[in-house]
């Protein structure tokens, strides 16, 4: 299998300059995927990419054309993307995982709460960049995540904060 590397984001929010400092850093990339709230710059962000691009809607982006949600397959996992507002996941993660997993879905990866997370559950792993841009946890780090899929088609997570370099 070949070895993949993906960028995952959310929260941008109109301020792209920490996003174009991350593609310069962690470039090449096999694949991009954003979850939410782009408000309205998917486009430039699929421009400033330089790879594929998965992106949905966020709580923010009004209008938006964009799914609210897709089901995607990356390597050999099944991977369900979305803001995560509609599962109240400032509340807590149970209930998008228990989605995730009555879907079949491997990976839940979601935005909103502007705080990282790699939570290895039992059925699903359920991934949140934070933000790339309004960061809100303790410290209030730009973060964002990078899965990396070895030859063997096993997906490795690291949460990387902007300013750790």
């Amino acid at each position: 299998m070949k070895r993949m590397k993906i960028l995952v984001v959310s929260d941008t929010h109109r301020k792209h300059s920490n996003l174009e400092k991350v593609l310069k850093r962690e470039g090449p990339l096999d694949l991009m995927i954003h979850l939410g709230d782009a408000e309205g710059y998917e486009e430039y962000i699929e421009e400033v990419a330089g790879c594929p691009l998965e992106i949905v809607a966020g709580n923010s982006d009004f209008f938006s054309q964009l799914p609210k949600e897709k089901e995607i397959a990356v390597g050999n996992y099944h991977i369900l993307i979305t803001h995560g507002h509609y599962y109240y996941v400032t509340a807590g993660i149970e209930d998008i995982k228990k989605e995730a997993f009555g879907r079949g879905m491997d990976i839940v990866m979601f935005g909103h709460t502007h705080r990282p997370v790699i939570d290895y559950g039992r059925n699903v792993i359920a991934v949140n960049p934070g933000s790339i841009s309004c960061p809100r946890q303790e410290g209030k780090q730009p973060s964002y995540v990078i899965m990396e899929i070895d030859e063997n088609g096993k997906a490795d997570f690291t949460i990387n904060y902007l300013n750790s370099y």
